[in-house]
């Protein structure tokens, strides 16, 4: 089983970086993905205390989610960002962005 959820992972990540020359362009395609297919916003959990994902960003070297309580916004990296249950629809792009950074 987790050699076909490897192997989808990889075919994805395959489409984002199609045309990418090295990890900034990977993973710039990878997060034009994210942006595209995840449903945001999203609430879950963090440090328990639930937050609002309202958006998407790319930092210099890694995509993080704009967190939000009331007034507060808060950056989380989005390889340390916990996912509600069930996750938000086009969340498998995270699980594509979690493996590529990880290889």
């Amino acid at each position: 089983m987790a050699a076909k959820r490897d192997a989808t992972l990889e075919a994805m990540i395959e489409e984002a970086t199609v045309d990418a020359y090295g990890e900034d362009e990977e993973l710039t395609g990878l997060f034009t993905m994210l942006e595209e297919h995840l449903a945001v916003p999203f609430s879950t959990t963090v440090l328990g205390v639930e937050v609002t994902v309202r958006k998407l960003d790319l930092t210099g070297d890694a995509i993080v989610a704009i967190c939000s309580r009331g007034r507060a916004r808060q950056r989380i990296d989005l390889l340390d960002l916990p996912l509600p249950s069930p996750p938000p629809d086009g969340a498998v792009w995270i699980d594509a962005y979690r493996y590529w950074a990880g290889r």
